[in-house]
């Protein structure tokens, strides 16, 4: 099973493939920056696009981000991320809750007490009606504070109680859980609920969603809430969610990284495409594989060119993906010597061998492991990009080219 959500078709979960998604950090009530951001975000390859919906203001510009959106083509679903008000905005701003593909509820930021069921109601029962999914979104920032009392009593009363930090992330489970099952009774179906619970630690993301994974069948976000920035949330994001997805669980993942200053806020988006690709579960674009340098490579021609011709390649993607199917499952090799370097050439769809060190000034090109030309001179860089391109047109432009299947990702039999 899997939710199809409205005519933009977007599947999670039951095998479906593991889904990319990323969030604005823009001012929702700025139509114009909003949608250029979702937009930038989608080009990238983000499946789905989150945006804040905290205010009045920002729940009236989502039809028309939405409307200009379409406009340019760009069909990528938007996700609304609520908080606090989100019962009175979707009932208040009908446009806003038909416009948005689906709804992101946190259960812990409701309300409290019988507030807190009444307002969690009314948002489910808006999803109900415009036929919208929802992602019941835990964080343990902002942790139901009654649940979480009651657990600590619980445990208090245990023979050997927990360490508090267990009972954190039993929490974290239980208030995903429970809030689903609350609104599968309000008559929310089963297949448009997905499940997430944030944390921002390595081992308690592991540890609660396996948990999540074991008891339930809904679909589980994942991500590690508050990675870091630069190299620091890559790791941690990659460290955490490469584990899960190895065993099975997670249908969509958000890497969350800390923009640098005037930093691009795709970057995201190709990290998590990145994981996915390496770990074999999904193709975005042709890779390059390239040798680190060593007392060989004095010369930083192959760092420069295999950095060109990456960037190049996914220049290339919006329009080869429409034009040429199969071709970002492509590998390209640029090697930095001889040692490494025509075997991993070979290893590739097609490979490049630049000379390191004393070596003669020559780079031999290897096409489907056999080698084809050897260039030299002034214009590798142009010439090999220019071999890159015919062999893309060659081997994926073909009427007849079947696409591939694509591989799934965690394929639990969840549904949507």
């Amino acid at each position: 099973m899997h939710v199809a959500w409205g005519a933009r078709n977007v599947r999670v979960g039951g095998g479906a493939p593991v889904v990319v998604q990323s969030m604005t950090n823009t001012d929702t009530a700025d139509v114009a920056a909003t949608a250029a951001q979702a937009s930038a975000l989608a080009r990238a390859g983000s499946e789905l696009v989150r945006i804040t919906v905290n205010t009045p203001a920002a729940a009236a510009a989502v039809a028309a981000i939405r409307e200009r959106l379409d406009r340019m083509g760009v069909d990528v679903p938007l996700v609304g991320d609520f908080h606090y008000n989100g019962h009175k905005l979707l009932t208040q701003y009908p446009d806003c809750a038909q416009a948005l593909s689906k709804y992101r509820i946190n259960p812990g930021n409701v309300g409290t007490g019988r507030t807190r069921d009444d307002n969690f109601a009314q948002m489910i029962e808006v999803a109900c009606r415009h036929g919208k999914p929802v992602r019941i979104g835990v964080n343990w920032g902002s942790l139901d504070q009654s649940l979480l009392a009651r657990l600590m009593d619980e445990n208090a009363a245990r023979a050997q109680p927990w360490e508090a930090r267990q009972v954190m992330r039993e929490a974290l489970v239980a208030s995903a859980i429970d809030s689903a099952r609350r609104a599968e009774q309000l008559g929310l179906p089963g297949d448009a609920i997905c499940l997430s619970a944030k944390v921002s630690s390595v081992q308690d993301l592991i540890s609660v969603y396996r948990d999540l994974a074991a008891r339930c069948d809904w679909p589980l976000h994942l991500g590690l809430t508050e990675a870091g920035m630069g190299s620091k949330g890559i790791v941690a994001s990659t460290a955490a969610m490469a584990v899960l997805l190895q065993q099975g669980v997670g249908d969509t993942i958000r890497v969350s990284l800390t923009p640098e200053p005037g930093g691009d806020r795709t970057r995201e988006v190709v990290v998590a495409q990145e994981i996915l690709q390496t770990m074999g579960l999904r193709a975005f674009a042709p890779m390059v594989v390239a040798c680190p340098g060593c007392g060989r490579t004095s010369s930083t021609f192959f760092q420069e060119l295999a950095a060109s011709i990456q960037g190049w390649l996914r220049e290339q993607m919006p329009a080869w993906k429409e034009h040429f199917p199969g071709v970002e499952s492509m590998q390209v090799a640029v090697m930095g010597c001889v040692v490494n370097g025509p075997g991993e050439s070979r290893h590739a769809d097609i490979g490049i061998s630049l000379p390191g060190a004393d070596e003669a000034p020559v780079a031999p090109v290897f096409v489907d492991g056999q080698r084809t030309v050897t260039l030299k001179g002034e214009r590798i860089a142009e010439e090999f990009q220019a071999i890159v391109d015919d062999y893309v047109r060659r081997r994926y432009g073909g009427a007849a080219q079947r696409q591939p299947e694509e591989p799934t990702g965690a394929a639990r039999g969840r549904a949507g």
